[in-house]
């Protein structure tokens, strides 16, 4: 089984996709993504979560990856996308307006879920990571997925859909049970 975790309006095939928002046509199973109440542990071989991990708050998300950990079978994949808040530190530092960035810091904003309480560089995620039992904790090129015809945040860029010039804005990181 894979899942799709916060999929929005993004749909993967061969994955069960997952949202708190119905979308006909789209989701899959209607579902808190921290609690996940109708999936059985230990079977799930990947779970792909592109910019939801962030939406929970700082005292909170370590527990959401401690029941995504419980989930996947041994040598299952955690597959992340969050913002890359050292990118954004150093777009800001060389010049980019902070009214571009606004979205990787505090979210779109557009309904209720949709806001960023906390976020995250290499080492701070990789740490938490670490604590919840993970291991082989490394970066992930999105072209190399079976998901990479799927055009959502773990190709966010700037200049925005510069993907051959610009700079990668999302922290692309997978760790192994």
């Amino acid at each position: 089984m894979k899942l799709h975790l916060g999929c929005g309006d993004k749909s993967i095939e061969g994955f069960i996709n997952v949202d708190i928002r119905p979308k006909d046509g789209i989701v899959d199973l209607v579902d808190d993504i921290s609690k996940l109440k109708s999936i059985k542990k230990n079977s799930t071989e990947l779970i792909y979560a592109c910019h939801v991990l962030e939406h929970f708050n700082r005292f909170e998300y370590l527990e959401v990856l401690k029941r995504w950990y419980e989930l996947l079978t041994d040598g299952g994949i955690l597959r992340l996308s969050v913002p890359d808040l050292g990118k954004v530190i150093e777009m800001y530092n060389q010049g980019t307006p902070l009214t571009k960035l606004m979205g990787f810091l505090y979210g779109g904003q557009t309904y209720e879920y949709n806001y960023h309480y906390v976020g995250f560089d290499f080492e701070t995620l990789k740490n938490s990571l670490l604590e919840c039992g993970f291991k082989e904790i490394r970066l992930w090129d999105w072209r190399k997925t079976e998901h990479s015809q799927v055009d959502d945040f773990s190709q966010a860029y700037l200049p925005h859909m510069d993907k051959e010039n610009g700079t990668l804005m999302s922290l692309n990181i997978e760790a192994i049970k």
